[in-house]
């Protein structure tokens, strides 16, 4: 947009706005519209809420812009509230769901698949050799009667695919380890007297949603860091 299609998108809200008003915010540095060759300002409709974020703070705040500035920062570093009002300070937002973390539905559901050794191997492409390999290192447990399960199927699964990557079962054991580590402690977490069965499936649950939650979170943060 130009400076004039911007004056027009906000006169009607801020009857007071004008192209010397917009130029002087852009001379403070609150916004930074684009440039054409020829030197005229152009704005994307992101400047104009910018706009109209200094402009609602200013009328019904009555914020300096030394104010208005820290909270542009704030705005540019991600802190932006959805539940805010127009012209409140920015908060940290709560942290989105993850949409590949499994429900607390899911994690609670008794297994539907009961697999054979050949059936495993067959969908996951492992050979025999491998299959044993994951049991050993103790990636892959049969049920008692010999069958394995959807988990046991993914686990085959993202097995085959790392080992494309040179990755073999010795180098997954730790996934194991630490997977042993927080089912102990969603059991002591989950925990409640007198709870019933249902009761303590539900808080199970929860808490293992949880923990991968933090588990996938720390991943994200390690490998951002080491970046």
């Amino acid at each position: 947009m130009t400076i004039g299609s911007v004056l027009k998108n906000l006169q009607d809200e801020f009857p007071d706005i004008s192209i010397s008003k917009i130029r002087f915010l852009e001379a403070e540095g609150l916004v930074t519209p684009e440039r054409t060759p020829s030197g005229y300002r152009t704005f994307t409709a992101k400047d104009v809420e910018r706009l109209r974020f200094i402009l609602t703070a200013q009328r019904d705040r009555f914020w300096p812009l030394k104010v208005i500035r820290e909270a542009l920062d704030a705005m540019d570093r991600g802190l932006t509230d959805p539940g805010a009002a127009l012209g409140e300070r920015p908060r940290p937002p709560a942290p989105a769901d993850d949409p590949d973390l499994p429900g607390a539905e899911a994690l609670a559901a008794p297994p539907e698949l009961r697999l054979t050794r050949a059936e495993l191997m067959d969908s996951a492409g492992l050979d025999d050799r491998a299959l044993e390999s994951l049991i050993t290192f103790g990636l892959l447990r049969a049920s008692a009667d010999g069958h394995f399960d959807d988990a046991a199927l993914a686990i085959a699964h993202a097995s085959a695919a790392l080992a494309r990557f040179g990755l073999e079962p010795r180098h997954l054991r730790p996934f194991r380890t630490a997977a042993d580590r927080e089912i102990g402690l969603v059991q002591f977490a989950a925990g409640a007297p007198r709870a019933s069965e249902e009761e303590l499936a539900a808080r199970t649950a929860e808490v293992l949603r949880q923990c991968l939650a933090l588990h996938t979170a720390l991943v994200k943060a390690g490998l951002r860091a080491g970046s």
